[in-house]
């Protein structure tokens, strides 16, 4: 239990925190609390939401749009390293099944959420129908940490279910990149941003290495790290998020460029390995130093975005809902199966299918990244309310993951 204990502190406590708090203040005095968030930072600013032909940074858009960017490099990171390494988790026949279930932990809740939203006629339909992609998340922190409650730490499930959450945010970048823009498409600018991340690479990246070619010293790599450092990378995420912004793709991605352009290790161990902390590449120095930084935005994003009056609660949120908690299960067990027998590319010994039941309620906790696919699919009001508290309530999918893995007989394994 310390070890839990510990690991929510770490991860989510600042996060979970800013997320009550929200919720108390905006039940008790609604007014005061969108008054906060959307506190004007600066009228006529370079960067912001548009307002009568000018740009206004609000408090609810530096958390969202500037600050959440360096959540989701973190995320990139993890990405980027299981599919660009030689061992990456992302690369071979091990992650076959896992890429298949996690196909089936989005196909399933977008079928669901839409199918549920046909049912309840057009009128809902055409009101909820471009929030289909928020019950397809799974907060990666969250699940983990549910997963080894359920699991222990030690079943090969957990690291299936590691595998299935990292490609399920490869796959929401992707889906927020391409279906969620934030304005006017403009793509022309996304040539300012992979034009930085390549001026970078090259010239602090690929050209040092190049030029310490057989020398063991690596005397210009060295003289590049010791006196640059990450400012060179700090720089060019900054054009990269403006050129974002710009293009009208969501500036929360706007720091996706820039991270393969950093120097990494050639292996990983995973975003909650301790052994992490000993890799001494510049990426993964770059996020060791942005770990406490992004759980105090987290907190904000929390307090930003969770606010949500009770009333609010509406058909999206019964959607949502339905969508984690039954398409995210069905959708996994399916797919899952059939990459583990028709196909025949198996499942982690030790694991058995009828744990795929149990890996879909646990992936089912979309909290996190649903509720900022909320915040983008629809514009500020009833809807977008009602589909927050969806998000909100898929913490109940962890009750729900004890008591399938209580029916399940799920046998705890240790390390």
């Amino acid at each position: 239990m310390y070890r839990v204990w510990n690991f929510l502190v770490s991860y989510s406590l600042l996060l979970i925190g800013g997320s009550v708090i929200a919720l108390i203040w905006a039940n008790i005095d609604a007014k005061s609390y969108h008054h906060f968030v959307e506190f004007v930072i600066w009228d006529h600013a370079p960067i912001g939401h548009l307002h009568d032909g000018h740009r206004t940074l609000t408090l609810h858009y530096l958390v969202n749009d500037v600050l959440m960017a360096l959540f989701f490099a973190i995320a990139a990171k993890e990405v980027w390293e299981a599919i660009i390494l030689e061992n990456g988790s992302l690369r071979g026949k091990k992650a076959a099944t896992p890429l298949f279930a996690t196909a089936g932990g989005m196909f399933g809740p977008i079928a669901v959420y839409l199918g549920l939203a046909m049912i309840l006629g057009s009128e809902t339909y055409d009101a909820v129908a471009n929030g289909w992609a928020i019950p397809t998340a799974t907060d990666i922190a969250f699940s983990y940490l549910v997963g080894r409650m359920v699991f222990g730490s030690g079943h090969p499930a957990v690291r299936f279910l590691l595998l299935l959450a990292i490609a399920d945010d490869a796959a929401g970048l992707i889906i927020l990149a391409i279906f969620y823009p934030s304005g006017d498409l403009a793509p022309e600018w996304l040539l300012l941003s992979f034009g930085a991340s390549l001026a970078v690479f090259l010239a602090f990246n690929a050209l040092p290495r190049k030029m310490d070619s057989g020398n063991q010293d690596r005397p210009n790599s060295t003289w590049v790290r010791k006196y640059l450092g990450f400012w060179p990378y700090v720089l060019g995420g900054c054009i990269s998020w403006y050129g974002f912004m710009r293009s009208g793709l969501h500036p929360a991605l706007g720091l996706l460029p820039i991270v393969p352009a950093i120097p990494h290790a050639d292996r990983a161990f995973g975003i909650f390995s301790e052994a992490e902390q000993y890799l001494t590449d510049l990426l993964n120095v770059m996020e060791h130093a942005l770990k406490h930084p992004v759980e105090i935005v987290l907190f904000f994003f929390g307090l930003c975005n969770a606010g949500v009056e009770f009333s609010s609660i509406g058909d999206a949120t019964w959607l949502v809902l339905a969508g984690l908690i039954i398409g995210k299960p069905v959708g996994i067990l399916i797919f899952g199966w059939v990459a583990a027998v028709p196909l025949r590319l198996g499942i982690p010994e030790g694991m058995r299918i009828i744990d795929l039941v149990v890996i879909g309620f646990v992936a089912a906790i979309g909290f996190t990244v649903a509720l900022f696919v909320a915040s983008v699919a629809f514009d500020a009001g009833p809807v977008q309310d009602a589909a927050k508290m969806g998000a909100l309530f898929s913490f109940g999918a962890a009750i729900l993951s004890i008591i399938a893995g209580k029916v399940f007989r799920v046998e705890k394994q240790s390390l």
